[in-house]
């Protein structure tokens, strides 16, 4: 299996014909003004995908025109449910919901532990907590013997343990780390907690996983206080947290891919 970040909370698997992406983007939508300094744009898959998995409905991890894009005609997105109520609750999903519609793209609604096989992929929807309290997963994804785990941006939660019982021991985690604490309009007053998991959580959370290699995501590039606030040395922070638990930390720049060999099976 091949694994290309994306930059943000996006990656692209391949394993044999087959791609899928996780929370691609092309851009980060009413997350933009946000953003710090100049940047580079975001890599996009080196081929067109199969199929799409997204951990929520916010700007920053859906982007239906990237989507549409780069997936094969017909090719599913994979999602969590929609958030059942309209007006103020839904200000941070319309957006995404609304480019889903728009760009007519298939989608596949699933709750935890539910399941779906694409090619030479099993995928499994994890539970995991939203710092807004709209829906979100998390994904286990199956492929040429080897288990990778995308985290979104969830909080820390106590389902880590539920995830590592149910599953064989994770190869590969990708995990947030950038704490960020948020100011928005739509969710007032604020909170002073984090709506994503710190260095240290997301460093526990790979611990309890029992993950083979922990990879840092979403972190730097939005920060923009008071809106917006991630912890200082994110990466740095991970490495350190990383190394007291004894985990094995691959930190993989924006474009960069990690190759996994196929495991074989046991006898």
């Amino acid at each position: 299996m091949q694994i290309r970040r994306l930059g943000w909370a996006g990656i692209a698997l391949t394993s044999a014909d087959t791609t899928l992406v996780v929370d691609l983007i092309g851009s980060f939508g009413a997350f933009e003004p946000l953003l710090t300094g100049p940047r580079a744009p975001l890599p996009q898959p080196s081929r067109d995908a199969d199929a799409a998995l997204v951990t929520h409905l916010h700007e920053d991890h859906v982007d239906a025109a990237a989507l549409a894009a780069v997936l094969k005609g017909g090719g599913p997105v994979l999602r969590p449910h929609s958030v059942p109520v309209a007006g103020t609750d839904a200000v941070g999903t319309e957006a995404g919901e609304r480019g889903l519609l728009e760009h007519e793209l298939e989608t596949d609604s699933l709750q935890p532990w539910e399941a779906r096989t694409i090619g030479p992929f099993a995928v499994t929807a994890l539970p995991a907590v939203d710092g807004f309290g709209d829906p979100q997963l998390s994904w286990l994804i199956e492929a040429d013997g080897q288990r990778v785990l995308h985290a979104g941006d969830t909080l820390f939660h106590g389902s880590w343990w539920s995830i590592a019982l149910r599953s064989d021991p994770i190869d590969v985690a990708f995990l947030p780390i950038n704490g960020a604490v948020c100011n928005f309009p739509h969710r007032q007053p604020p909170s002073p907690f984090a709506a994503a998991m710190d260095p240290h959580q997301a460093a526990v959370a790979a611990h309890i996983l029992g993950a083979g290699r922990a990879v840092p995501m979403h972190y730097d590039g939005v920060h923009a206080p008071p809106f917006y606030v991630q912890v200082d040395d994110p990466s740095g922070a991970f490495a350190r947290e990383g190394e007291r638990l004894g985990l094995t930390v691959e930190t993989l720049a924006p474009g960069e891919e990690l190759q996994l060999e196929t495991a074989t099976p046991p006898r």
